[in-house]
């Protein structure tokens, strides 16, 4: 019930937050000079004042500003989220197509960071002021100030061009047919260096977490008080210091999921992947605003979700979490 509270209360405070998100972006793309409508008489050669007025009016571009966001927002209640100049679909298709492949990275990039960061960031704690602390403390911060873009390029050139290890990019080889298994392993493979490029960096902040809280945690009362019962090194250091441990990643968890949103632009147009980062950077190009705001709105959604999953998971860690704290 106590869970159940916090679940109610945190979703009560996320659809606001989406609609001011969406409010603000569309005003803010409104004051953007050009539309697709201005994209797509420039790719024809066309300079037809006419026509233009009248595709505006046909795809709903057309019109004042206060009319169009109320257009939206009613279209938006019914989950229609416009339609798509650039690529002649409605946006929500075009937008499902992608989210998969951003949904794959994003969890694979998290889970790698996160299981890993924590394994070396208690293994930095355990070995404090040694050469392991020492050497691990030096690759994190080479990791954390890299940018991504440059992590990636040099993955490709050197284990997909010098190596021949690793495809350069692409989600699968399609001209191979694969399916089932095979199917997997292949996309699999073709996830192994976008993943690792968008996930160094958070990895080093999970590191640097992980090694500060498990130095807090050993040195509180409860910890000397398991080792004075006679507990194992190990139980002390999993079930006692590590769980406490755990809280700060698990929020920061939460915030990054935003944050990794925004990498996977780079991460997906170094890679080719087609996913809802590239489809961004394509629609800004093509001034394409109906799919930016449809972009905005879904990963907006995921962010919310990805933060009402934290609460909870982060309640279920602390029972010191009330519903009205």
């Amino acid at each position: 019930m106590r869970i159940l509270r916090l679940a109610l209360r945190r979703l009560a405070v996320s659809l606001p937050c989406m609609l001011i998100i969406l409010l603000g972006l569309f005003l803010l793309l409104q004051l953007a000079p050009g539309d697709a409508i201005d994209a797509l008489m420039g790719q024809m050669g066309s300079s037809d004042t006419a026509l233009a007025e009248t595709l505006r009016q046909q795809y709903g571009l057309g019109g004042g500003v206060a009319t169009r966001l109320a257009v939206y927002l009613f279209n938006l209640l019914r989950l229609d989220l416009g339609f798509s100049v650039a690529y002649n679909q409605p946006v929500l298709t075009v937008i499902l197509q992608r989210l998969p492949v951003t949904l794959l990275l994003m969890v694979s990039a998290l889970s790698f960071a996160f299981a890993a960061g924590m394994v070396v960031g208690v293994l930095a704690a355990r070995r404090v002021n040694r050469w392991p602390d020492t050497l691990i403390s030096m690759l994190v911060l080479i990791f954390y100030a890299t940018p991504s873009f440059w992590i990636g390029l040099m993955g490709i050139l050197i284990f997909a061009v010098k190596l021949n290890w690793l495809p350069s990019g692409g989600i699968s080889d399609l001209s191979a047919g694969f399916t089932g298994l095979r199917l997997v392993l292949d996309t699999a493979v073709h996830l192994i260096l976008p993943t690792m490029t968008l996930a160094l960096i958070y990895f080093a902040i999970y590191v640097r977490i992980t090694r500060a809280s498990m130095l807090e945690v050993m040195t509180l009362d409860f910890i000397r008080t398991a080792r004075a019962k006679g507990l194992k090194e190990g139980a002390v250091l999993v079930r006692h210091a590590l769980r406490n441990a755990l809280l700060p990643m698990v929020t920061i968890l939460g915030l990054q999921a935003g944050a990794m949103l925004g990498g996977a632009v780079v991460v997906e147009s170094v890679f080719t992947l087609p996913g809802l980062g590239r489809l961004a950077h394509e629609a800004v190009i093509q001034r394409d605003l109906n799919m930016l705001l449809g972009i905005v709105f879904m990963s907006s959604l995921l962010v919310i979700a990805i933060n009402f999953i934290v609460d909870l998971v982060y309640a279920r860690i602390d029972p010191r979490i009330e519903a009205n704290g």
